[in-house]
């Protein structure tokens, strides 16, 4: 009855009204922006809500890490496989997680305070989270690690202010702990012991496990594939998720040169729990980061546990090509250690039941591989097809020296 007093003009502005919620719904504008090339509905946060609120400092930004779903150009048809990327951690590696649960314990029992010397033994990862610790909290930094790692993780680390002392590559992962053990010895410096200390485990029990709970909730999850270094993550997040989600399987992942499990031989070991010597299945192998020359005391006691459901040994030549491939395939840039596991899972996929779903740990970026055998095939200067390129426009040609 009111309609019947309102004047034509009236009318159309309270209907304008009614229909513009309906009408701006439809907007562009209402809607995050996006790939134009997606039509599948994700489940990302819109761009542009920002983090959400300020952090007071770089330590704040480590974890929950994004889990992201695999092509069928790499997934064995009827398999799903996604991949937990660990370099979306602020140095680039899921060892950032470790280091911050070591120095926190060590603060919060009062082994550590402003002005100290921590020191670790590592391939580089570790060395570089807890360059990154020591340089936020004002500790000082001596990292111990061996010749054959890459340079570019030296680098990194000085950057980042730690002093690192190179051990002969003949020594080989126990050479460079017990190096670490004589600094430390010597000079009353904190050893953060990453192979032997239960903080490890416990911050991948903490956090990792329980993200990838969150990020699978009410979707299923059948396969959990991972390698190890010191055996942290496995035995962390394989004991939560095994709680968790007790028909999930885990797959855990070696290097075929370098089957220290699979020998069944245990390592000998000192009081603290640090290896007396070399293992005598040991092998070099190029999956930086896996697999020192002894079984890490946080493995073993993940082994105890019996949480590996599957096993899969990795040739060498195949953690690198599959690397590669997911630079190429998925634009994925990870490191040879994220290629052995994203190899592990799809070897997993192929023999597990058609409709199963995986994930993979990736535990760092490619970035700090550039003097590795995983840019071995990639020149620095044009080829002959980029030669070619530049040579269809006549202009600002850079050509080789003849």
């Amino acid at each position: 009855r009111a309609t019947e007093t309102m004047t034509r003009p009236a009318m159309l502005v309270a209907c304008l009204c009614l229909l513009a919620p309906l009408v701006l719904s439809f907007s562009p504008l209402a809607r995050p922006l996006r790939s134009p090339a997606r039509s599948v509905v994700s489940m990302a946060k819109a761009r542009g809500e920002g983090y959400g609120h300020l952090l007071n400092d770089i330590t704040e930004t480590i974890g929950n890490t994004p889990v992201v779903k695999i092509s069928d150009k790499t997934a064995p048809e009827g398999r799903t496989i996604y991949a937990k990327c660990e370099f979306f951690n602020p140095l680039s590696s899921v060892k950032d997680r470790l280091a911050l649960s070591i120095i926190e314990e060590a603060e919060e029992k009062g082994l550590l305070k402003p002005g100290d010397t921590v020191v670790e033994a590592t391939s580089g990862n570790t060395g570089i989270a807890v360059a990154m610790l020591c340089a936020q909290r004002g500790y000082n930094c001596v990292i111990t690690m061996a010749e054959p790692f890459s340079v570019e993780r030296r680098k990194i680390m000085r950057m980042l202010g730690a002093k690192v002392i190179v051990t002969p590559k003949a020594g080989k992962g126990t050479g460079m702990v017990k190096k670490a053990q004589e600094l430390c010895e010597e000079h009353g410096w904190f050893l953060c012991h990453q192979f032997e200390t239960d903080a490890n485990w416990r911050f991948h029990e903490a956090t990792t496990g329980p993200e990838i709970v969150n990020d699978f909730k009410d979707q299923q999850l059948d396969y959990w594939v991972t390698g190890y270094g010191t055996g942290g993550t496995f035995h962390g997040a394989g004991k939560y998720l095994k709680t968790a989600l007790p028909d999930m399987k885990i797959v855990l992942a070696e290097p075929e040169a370098a089957g220290l499990l699979k020998s069944g031989i245990a390592t000998e070991r000192n009081e603290d729990g640090s290896p007396k010597e070399s293992h005598p299945a040991f092998a070099a192998h190029p999956i930086q980061g896996w697999t020192p020359d002894f079984i890490p005391r946080v493995l073993e006691k993940a082994m105890d546990l019996e949480l590996m459901d599957e096993y899969v040994p990795i040739p060498g030549d195949s953690a690198v090509e599959t690397a590669q491939m997911l630079a190429r395939n998925e634009g994925i840039l990870t490191g040879i250690s994220g290629g052995a596991t994203m190899y592990a899972a799809i070897e997993a996929a192929k023999a597990a039941p058609e409709g199963s779903v995986l994930l993979a740990m990736l535990p760092d970026t490619g970035e700090r591989y550039l003097s590795t055998p995983l840019f071995a095939s990639i020149n620095a200067d044009m080829n002959e097809e980029e030669l070619d390129i530049t040579k269809s426009t006549p202009g600002f040609q850079l050509l080789p020296q003849e």
